[in-house]
């Protein structure tokens, strides 16, 4: 049985106190499985395993005044793991056990995804005839009249959602949800209860960039993190999250197994081979290893860039490198990157020179500093021996034109597909390879990580994923453009007319 990767500490107190024996008691007594399945016939009771029943004594919880400990939750699961049923179970007992009206709700990103833990916790209660025979159920609604509780769905809209009073609330999918402003919502809006729990029941999703802040999801795994390690301490915030390691082999079965708690058991070891086969590898990450990806178009697998870093330290004055550019003029950012010439078998060396970003609470009229950057480039060919300075012309041919006439190696390398997609797919392989070294620059990951692949009938290359587009990638693509020009071919130098006189023959 897999353990969570990473689970915020709960004290065995808090657990002995707790409501975890009460909840598996009521799961395993009222409420039956839907579909058939690996785990069971449908209509046959659930039989909680041991890594459910330890997740349940640590998520019901109880401090030293009888209070529960968690206001939030966030579980994550790799898919088939009975995450469904799981929150069904969560929806029902709060539902049964909770405070004389009150308010249970499963949310999601869409009112069809809400309804999914809904069904499910729907379809028990018709499965067993003690909740039936308790509770009222319609379409979008179950009702306790005996307590004068409810039990709803709700998507995404948060603007309609004022006015709710949750004790419980139930988000599914919490990495689909677009913003972070109905579990805000349905946050603020459980203040006056006395005991209000958010549970987050979620499989990875799209990686954000370093600080997380446009994914609700990745924002809470980052704090969760952060409990873990003790960074910050908060008893009211409790993660359990099941995956594998970034840089584990995804075709390998005890990759599969270390990920999954239910693996081999409710769910096949034949299924993972079936769909390791046919599903694309950042999709299988994501879905069956629990992992975060960089995008939901992955462009490189998790762990592939971090494993070529090499902390030698700045590139030595003197080296010939290429200098790669890529600029915008506001509200973007603009980069340099230094690449090191390879020579006598070492590996060509990515390190970033300089990086120019919107600063964060900055107005929209924000600039790229032009003369800043120029002397920048200044500085840099002053430093080292550079062969060229690649960079697409587009927007910046005025400084380009001064920076020629200052006598510096100006190579124009437009970003078409014709030039990128060779480049691109040069650098994807170095990177495969470990045949390429970079400085570990948590600027450059970041670009790196928010790279998409963009395919047509011209190829793949790298590009800016819509969905989200403050991220930058400019880092990225210089470091794509340097390589590029850092493995070719010296460009031979103009051969200088020769001149004889017939005397000379």
């Amino acid at each position: 049985m897999a353990a969570p990767r990473w689970l915020t500490p709960v004290p065995a107190a808090d657990i002995a106190r707790g409501d975890g024996p009460q909840f598996c008691e009521f799961t395993e007594q009222f409420c039956r499985i839907t579909k058939d399945s690996i785990g069971g016939a449908a209509g046959t009771r659930i039989r909680l395993r041991p890594w459910q029943r330890t997740l349940a004594g640590q998520l019901w919880a109880r401090r030293p005044d009888g209070r529960l400990r968690h206001r939030t939750a966030l579980i994550g699961t790799p898919r088939k793991n009975g995450k469904s049923a799981v929150g069904a179970g969560i929806g029902l007992y709060g539902l049964s056990f909770g405070p004389s009206g009150g308010e249970v709700y499963s949310i999601a990103a869409d009112k069809d995804q809400a309804r999914i833990v809904f069904g499910v916790a729907r379809r028990m209660i018709e499965l067993e005839p003690e909740l039936s025979s308790a509770m009222r159920v319609y379409r979008d609604a179950i009702e306790l009249p005996a307590t004068g509780s409810v039990y709803r769905c709700l998507s995404a809209e948060a603007y309609t959602k004022e006015g709710l009073n949750p004790h419980l609330v139930i988000a599914d999918e919490v990495h689909a949800q677009p913003t972070r402003e109905l579990w805000d919502v349905m946050r603020l809006a459980s203040g006056s209860r006395l005991e209000p729990m958010m549970v987050g029941i979620t499989t990875a999703g799209v990686k954000t960039d370093s600080t997380g802040g446009d994914s609700l999801c990745y924002t809470l795994y980052q704090y969760g993190l952060k409990v873990v390690s003790g960074e910050i301490a908060d008893p009211t915030f409790f993660l359990a999250w099941w995956g594998a390691p970034d840089d584990a082999n995804h075709r390998d079965p005890a990759t599969w197994a270390q990920a999954n708690p239910g693996f081999g058991d409710i769910v096949g070891a034949e299924d993972f081979q079936a769909s390791v086969l046919i599903t694309p590898e950042s999709e299988f990450r994501t879905k069956r290893l629990n992992q975060w990806v960089a995008t939901a178009q992955a462009w490189l697998p998790g762990g592939a860039w971090e494993a070529c870093a090499d902390p030698r330290g700045p590139i030595p004055d003197g080296t010939e490198v290429v200098l790669a550019f890529d600029g915008s003029f506001n509200n973007d950012s603009t980069a340099l990157i230094a690449v090191t010439v390879p020579a006598g078998g070492e590996l060509p060396y990515i390190d970033v020179v300089a990086s120019w970003e919107r600063p964060t609470g900055s107005g929209n009229d924000w600039a790229v500093p032009i003369l800043d950057v120029e002397e920048e480039i200044r500085r840099a060919c002053r430093r080292w021996q550079v062969r060229e300075i690649c960079c697409d012309p587009f927007r910046w041919a005025r400084s380009y034109q001064i920076l020629e006439d200052d006598g510096l190696p100006i190579v124009e390398f437009p970003q078409s597909p014709q030039r990128m997609v060779p480049a691109t797919q040069r650098f994807y392989e170095a990177v495969m390879n470990r045949q390429v070294a970079h400085s570990g620059d948590p600027r450059l990951a970041r670009h790196i990580a928010n790279c998409v692949i963009k395919v047509d009938n011209r190829g793949s290359r790298i590009a800016k994923d819509a969905r989200h587009s403050p991220r930058k990638i400019d880092l990225a693509v210089a470091s794509v453009m340097g390589l590029e020009r850092a493995m070719a071919e010296p460009e031979p130098e103009p051969a200088e007319p020769q001149f004889f006189s017939w005397a000379d023959l």
